[in-house]
């Protein structure tokens, strides 16, 4: 077991200008773990495009609609989400959820991947930290770290947390564009009817404050070197 004190994170005042790459796992993510910084790059007027990878079809507890009806409805929630922080470029893989993947699959993702790179040339990607807990999001960032790669990558690649706390190397102020988190995340009706994501993300967010320098009720996102 390692002895090392875990780093205090920097806390970033100005974001990297420039097109920013948003990776999300399924329909909601995008809101849940980076939602609020990419809503900052976009009211700074970088072109922020985001690529839901799954189709979000396990999501659907309880409900009696056909799959491809309530895979559409899931793309539905997250355009109207993403749109109370500024999001309106959005494009859907629509892969099955669930499954580690086989070395053939594995390479298509990454490549397909590293062409979206190449072709959106980003100054900043966001995408799932390595240790996240849910298969899908695991797999999604070692996609990422292989596509990166191959691109050949040069600007900043930053892991957000989701269902597995991270340890931070950088906090974003946050605190002004909560509330509006909240709004978008209150689109994903379909997922709120089994899962308060408000709630949870609003006490995820409030911890992450502790590092920032004010007082009062404050919100901040965390990230880690993807």
């Amino acid at each position: 077991m390692s002895e090392q004190r875990s780093p205090l994170p920097e806390v970033v005042g100005e974001l990297r200008r420039g097109p920013v790459l948003l990776l999300a796992p399924h329909p909601d993510d995008d809101l849940i773990g980076p939602g609020c910084t990419a809503g900052l790059h976009a009211a700074q007027g970088d072109q922020v495009h985001v690529v839901v990878v799954y189709d979000g079809a396990a999501g659907n507890a309880g409900s009696d609609l056909p799959r491809e009806e309530f895979i559409a409805l899931r793309q539905r929630e997250a355009r109207a989400g993403g749109a109370h922080l500024g999001l309106s470029s959005y494009e859907f893989w629509g892969y099955p959820e669930g499954h580690e993947p086989g070395p053939a699959e594995f390479q298509a993702g990454v490549e397909r991947l590293a062409a979206v790179i190449a072709d959106k040339r980003p100054a900043t990607v966001y995408a799932p930290w390595i240790g996240e807990h849910h298969v899908d999001h695991h797999v999604l960032a070692k996609v990422t770290r292989a596509a990166l790669e191959l691109a050949g990558f040069q600007g900043e690649a930053w892991g957000y947390e989701v269902w597995s706390a991270l340890v931070p190397t950088r906090v974003v102020d946050i605190t002004e564009l909560f509330e509006r988190k909240a709004a978008g995340l209150r689109e994903h009706r379909s997922q709120l009817a089994h899962t308060d994501l408000v709630h949870c993300i609003r006490g995820l967010n409030a911890h992450r404050s502790l590092y920032l320098p004010r007082g009062g009720e404050a919100y901040a996102e965390g990230f880690a070197p993807l």
